[in-house]
């Protein structure tokens, strides 16, 4: 078992990160979609619009799926290695990607009312002002977004029990209010828990390394008991069983 682990731990630190791209999981972890289909959402939008601005593209995974692009399309994205992949995925589709770090509190480099759609997928922070800023007047904000305590079976299993006010982050009405606060109406919003199994520790070793923020400063060693405490279990009861939040939500900027 010891032989086993290792090999497992050293497979997944050695794997690549680039681009946010979750087929490596393939076989090893699974994830419940939620029932509204982001993607398609996105798709049949952008299809709509003449101006699109895509908010934390990751890889530009989502946005080069569309079939049909607007006029303007342009991405922003604040990892370097991620930069460098929506560029290669998204300039031959003419979506400009800009480098921008969308989770701090800077303003984005574009003028007013300079957008129909502003989307995310799963963005860090939404930085309500600036998208109300830049969406035309009418426009949509469409996102799918992380929602409270996601995945915090495994977040506990490494970090213990989190306080109240860390477990309840990102709370889809808290968002909303902001948004309110920002000149923003609701249009739509929806929540989901949604299952998620993960079949060896590998999968969890590689899926925190890719999502950093679950456990901050993650490594292999750094958590190494932790990690062959959860193969052990892993090993004798099957599948760890965690479970994502995700929200949909859509708000427009008033049209007067």
């Amino acid at each position: 078992m010891d032989r086993w682990f290792e090999d497992l731990v050293a497979e997944a630190d050695a794997a690549p990160m680039e681009g946010w791209d979750f087929s490596w999981l393939e076989g090893r972890a699974t994830e419940e979609r939620p029932s509204w289909g982001f993607s398609r959402l996105l798709h049949d939008r952008v299809a709509r619009v003449d101006a699109a601005l895509d908010l934390q593209t990751g890889g530009g995974e989502v946005l080069a799926a569309a079939p049909s692009l607007p006029r303007l399309a342009v991405a922003t994205e604040g990892w370097p290695p991620n930069v460098a992949a929506a560029t290669a995925l998204l300039h031959p589709r003419g979506v400009a990607v800009v480098a921008h770090d969308d989770s701090a509190a800077t303003p984005l480099p574009f003028g007013d009312a300079a957008f129909d759609l502003v989307t995310s997928r799963h963005p860090v922070v939404p930085a309500w002002s600036e998208v109300a800023r830049v969406l035309r007047p009418g426009g949509t904000y469409l996102a799918q977004h992380v929602g409270p305590a996601s995945v915090f079976e495994l977040v506990e299993h490494f970090l213990g029990p989190q306080p109240e006010e860390v477990r309840r982050g990102r709370e889809p009405e808290d968002e909303v209010a902001a948004a309110r606060a920002a000149g923003l109406e609701l249009v739509d919003l929806r929540a989901e828990r949604l299952r998620i199994e993960f079949h060896d520790v590998g999968a969890v070793v590689w899926f925190l390394r890719k999502v950093v923020w679950m456990v901050p400063g993650f490594t292999s060693d750094a958590y190494r008991d932790e990690l062959r405490t959860l193969h052990e279990r892993l090993e004798t009861d099957g599948p760890f069983v965690a479970h994502s939040a995700r929200h949909l939500v859509e708000l427009r900027k008033p049209a007067g």
